[in-house]
């Protein structure tokens, strides 16, 4: 691999950075720009150098990206939601092929790993693992992507759908998910004591779906953190959404926080539509890990999306009321450093001998970059310019 001399940027916060590239790997990093003999000089002036972008929660198995546009259809309930979707995605292209546009699609703004939940039940199987799983082996080389074995059905609900399940988990998916123990399941203790039954077992991480309204939601929170802490699995548990968390004055979502927080258990959100989502700035102050994703992207539960995540944390600063330059860099910190954390990303970020992976946008420094949205891009995974 050639060796290479990177200077001419700027890091996060401004700072002017520049390293050699050696064997895909940082050397050298912000001491003297002083090129080796043979480097390859590449100038980045007046580009952020950022690490890689990291989608902490993505349904590659739904998106239409890659195929004809599909007008959305309007529902009356998420049942009908589900049967709507199984149709559509049936009479779609190939999930293997939507899969894998959808990631060189992530991929050329800027994303280089992500958190991919997939649907699972006693009618799907594993037929949507199937197909992920090869479109991410056709872009190993350029994205990291976790699996979750995702009951998008209910659990206690969906007859069958717990042992299918456990067969992923055999399979070696990293991740379990959840959905709605007590609205869609009607069964929060018996849906929880499985999932984490299953996680302790198997030694997987959980990321459970909670789209539960006001007291409800706070109430599964509140076990979700008591069953992590009894587990021991700090750490290791996110919930995607918690609706709830901004359903309710910031007092009580505070409260509840509390229990997060002490029980290190993660919150997920993508500044959904027109719902009520977390408070991140006072949940992060008081100690929860906050990250994002991008979620659903064109697909049957909405039209939105293209996968880039510097907008995403455009979009969770524009809702969240986020003007400061620290409110933007959490933004920012969500979709790398945090989401990097949460699914325990190995060798990652811009560090002395780690991966040279990054990406460089044309900015002035991290809260511009999440203001701004810069079209502009470099993208490097290993050493190699994508």
């Amino acid at each position: 691999m050639t060796l290479q001399f990177v200077h001419g940027g700027v890091d996060r916060d401004g700072t002017p950075v520049h390293f050699h590239i050696r064997d895909g790997r940082f050397e050298g990093l912000s001491r003297e720009a002083v090129p080796a003999e043979g480097a390859e000089i590449i100038d980045l002036q007046g580009f952020t150098l950022l690490p890689g972008l990291v989608d902490g929660h993505i349904h590659l198995d739904k998106s239409f990206v890659g195929d004809r546009w599909h007008p959305h259809q309007p529902v009356a309930s998420l049942r009908e939601r589900l049967a709507v979707e199984k149709a559509a995605v049936a009479g779609a292209a190939p999930m293997v092929d939507r899969a894998e546009a959808l990631i060189r699609q992530c991929s050329g703004f800027g994303t280089v790993a992500m958190r991919c939940h997939v649907d699972i039940d006693a009618s799907t199987g594993l037929r949507h693992l199937q197909a992920v799983r090869e479109a991410a082996q056709r872009c190993a080389d350029i994205m990291q992507i976790q699996l979750v074995a995702f009951p998008q059905a209910g659990v206690m609900s969906c007859a069958g759908t717990a042992a299918v399940l456990e067969q992923a988990l055999a399979e070696g998916v990293e991740v379990l998910g959840g959905i709605d123990p007590t609205t869609l399941d009607g069964d929060a203790e018996g849906q929880l004591a499985l999932l984490f039954g299953l996680a302790e077992r198997y030694g997987v991480r959980l990321d459970i779906h909670l789209h539960e309204p006001g007291e409800t939601g706070l109430a599964q929170l509140l076990r979700i953190a008591a069953r992590t802490r009894a587990a021991g699995l700090q750490g290791r548990v996110a919930v995607s959404h918690a609706y709830a968390l901004g359903e309710v004055p910031l007092a009580r979502a505070l409260q509840v926080g509390e229990a997060l927080a002490a029980a290190d258990v993660a919150i997920m959100s993508n500044a959904p539509g027109d719902h009520p989502f977390p408070p991140l700035r006072a949940l992060h102050d008081a100690g929860v890990r906050v990250f994002a994703g991008n979620d659903n992207i064109r697909d049957c539960w909405w039209p939105y999306g293209n996968g880039d995540l510097l907008q995403r944390a455009m979009l969770l600063g524009y809702r969240s009321g986020f003007y400061t330059d620290a409110d933007l860099m959490l933004a920012l910190e969500m979709v790398t450093t945090h989401a990097a954390a949460v699914i325990g990303l190995l060798e990652y970020g811009m560090g002395e001998g780690m991966p040279a992976t990054f990406v460089a946008v044309r900015a002035d420094h991290g809260p511009a970059a999440v203001a701004g949205v810069p079209a502009e891009r470099r993208v490097v995974v290993g050493g190699r310019w994508v």
